[in-house]
């Protein structure tokens, strides 16, 4: 397994940080790099949150097939685990999440288990939630292209691993999403509900996919939820050395 970037971003005073997370970039798995959420790790950083922006291996560049990706995302997830020990952050303080096919690869590896270093999810408009309910030809197109076999497509649905233990999940979504239809979005919301597991769902009226970067309206509505979120799930009261600061608008 080659090595990924892992982009990191620590609290700009000398405090320790309030809590951690992990987040994986967008680009349908055949683009994209750490920097593309540096922006926003940096703004939780702000919040003094612990912040990674990490890669992966993509399809036609090291990875042969989606699996590839989520072995290098489970892989991050634990080498973050560990980083974030050193700066005595435990499991429960750590989040992971992304942003588009990222936040579908760290869905997947959180809900399936085989990334338990992750108390919680904070996913930026993730693809992949109801792959289900896709046209078959449209199914067997997506196979084809991330390398799975035939009839395999749902195993990979976000939707179909949804678990009574699954971490508190927060999704920010725009309703024009034309790459996951918000009506997929809530159907997992939904089904998280239902299985007795928290999950927020912000919903942005009219806005498309990839809503969420600086270039955009919403880049600070956005990040200061997400930091609200982590805090407000990973910051526990009773934590001796817990920061009772202000937290600006988060």
């Amino acid at each position: 397994m080659a090595p990924v970037t892992l982009l990191t971003f620590e609290p700009a005073d000398t405090t320790p940080p309030r809590a951690g997370v992990i987040l994986f970039h967008g680009g349908g798995l055949l683009h994209g790099s750490p920097h593309d959420l540096a922006p926003h790790c940096r703004r939780l950083a702000e919040h003094g949150i612990l912040a990674v922006s990490a890669g992966y291996r993509l399809l036609g560049r090291g990875a042969a097939n989606i699996d590839d990706c989520l072995a290098d995302v489970r892989h991050a997830i634990e080498h973050f685990g560990q980083t974030a020990a050193a700066h005595g952050l435990g499991p429960d303080r750590l989040a992971a999440g992304g942003s588009s096919a990222g936040a579908h690869l760290a869905l997947l590896s959180v809900l399936t288990g085989a990334a338990p270093g992750a108390a919680a999810v904070v996913a930026l408009n993730p693809a992949g939630l109801d792959l289900g309910a896709m046209e078959p030809e449209d199914q067997r197109r997506l196979e084809e292209r991330v390398g799975i076999t035939p009839g395999r497509l749902t195993d990979y649905s976000a939707l179909g691993l949804v678990r009574p233990d699954a971490p508190p999940t927060l999704i920010q979504h725009g309703t024009d999403d034309e790459i996951q239809p918000i009506d997929g979005v809530r159907r997992f919301r939904d089904a998280m509900a239902s299985a007795g597991t928290e999950c927020a769902l912000v919903e942005y009226a009219g806005a498309k996919h990839a809503f969420h970067y600086p270039d955009g309206d919403h880049f600070d509505e956005v990040m200061d939820a997400a930091a609200r979120f982590l805090l407000d799930r990973l910051d526990r009261p009773d934590r001796p050395d817990r920061l009772d600061r202000p937290t600006g608008s988060a």
